[in-house]
């Protein structure tokens, strides 16, 4: 069904995993949008979310998710934890071990401090954003909007636009959207573009209107301020004015074309406030709400590998 004890990457995963948990996903979207709750198929079980950076859309996501499912959830307040008194992040997995919880949900400043933790513990982790690594769950809430918009989930051309270099979200993006067998695009400044592209299954240019050209979907990315140590852009006007997302760059992609961005925003630098809520474009809002079916399915399926794996 699914044969993994974690989700800590989309890397490692076959387009069959993505297309089960896209296809459980479905199920759960359409039960949250009814009036009858879903199967509370995580009851009798513990899930701790730990957020060493702070996220109030994620964070409440995966509450949110659990919760609905009949987890019992704990939400560890980590700025106050053990680790600001000096404990290592190996130490703090022992100990939350040593409690036995089911699921574990992740999100850490630091590339491979998820695939660390989780290598310590018995129980299945999440990874809900790792440094510039990945951060799997939003690719797939991605992937369940673009399907859900167009129908399909390959042979699509994607532009992912802005800040590339520091997300881990495009990368997510970028490796589920080559295994589905879509075009994918690099759109963003030199100085934003990551090493390493000649290896990337991606093309790549500095030039908004060439990289959106009939594009299917188009995909913003916040500017990760928090992780620059330099000059990147001129300026943030400057900014909106190549690589931000206006009426006139969209006009380049397909009348059809949806628009995308993970979240938070910031308006007037890398999109159009009235772009951004244009319900003929814009699925902003339709991420936010698959990202609870993806999490609750993510969850749902890592339950069952976990009660397997105990039976045995």
């Amino acid at each position: 069904m699914f044969p993994h004890r974690h989700l800590l990457g989309i890397e490692g995963l076959s387009p069959a995993d993505i297309t089960t948990l896209l296809d459980l996903a479905e199920t759960y979207a359409t039960a949250n949008r009814g009036s009858t709750a879903p199967e509370p198929v995580l009851k009798g079980l513990t899930q701790i979310n730990m957020f060493f950076e702070a996220s109030t859309r994620t964070q409440a996501s995966f509450e949110l998710a659990g919760k609905r499912l009949g987890a019992d959830v704990m939400n560890m307040a980590m700025q106050a934890s053990s680790l600001s008194k000096g404990e290592t992040l190996i130490d703090t997995a022992l100990t939350l071990n040593a409690m036995h919880p089911d699921l574990i949900v992740v999100r850490h400043p630091q590339s491979g401090a998820v695939n660390l933790l989780a290598s310590k513990v018995n129980c299945a982790v999440l990874n809900a954003g790792d440094g510039r690594h990945e951060h799997p769950t939003q690719a797939l809430l991605d992937a369940l909007t673009i399907r859900r918009r167009k129908g399909r989930l390959h042979r699509l051309t994607v532009a992912i636009c802005g800040d590339i270099a520091h997300s881990r979200v495009a990368r997510s993006n970028m490796i589920l959207l080559g295994l589905m067998e879509n075009r994918v695009r690099l759109v963003g400044p030199k100085t934003l573009m990551p090493s390493g592209l000649d290896q990337m299954v991606a093309e790549t240019t500095d030039d908004m209107r060439e990289g959106l050209k009939d594009a299917d979907v188009v995909m913003m990315l916040r500017l990760q301020r928090e992780r620059m140590d330099g000059g990147f852009i001129p300026s943030e006007r400057e900014y909106y004015h190549r690589f931000g997302l206006d009426a006139e760059k969209l006009a380049y992609a397909r009348p059809d074309a949806i628009v995308m961005h993970p979240g938070p925003m910031n308006r007037g630098v890398e999109i159009d406030g009235l772009l951004a809520d244009d319900i003929n474009h814009s699925v902003i809002q339709e991420q936010v709400e698959m990202g609870v079916a993806v999490r609750m399915a993510a969850m749902d399926l890592l339950a069952r590998t976990l009660r397997e794996a105990r039976d045995a």
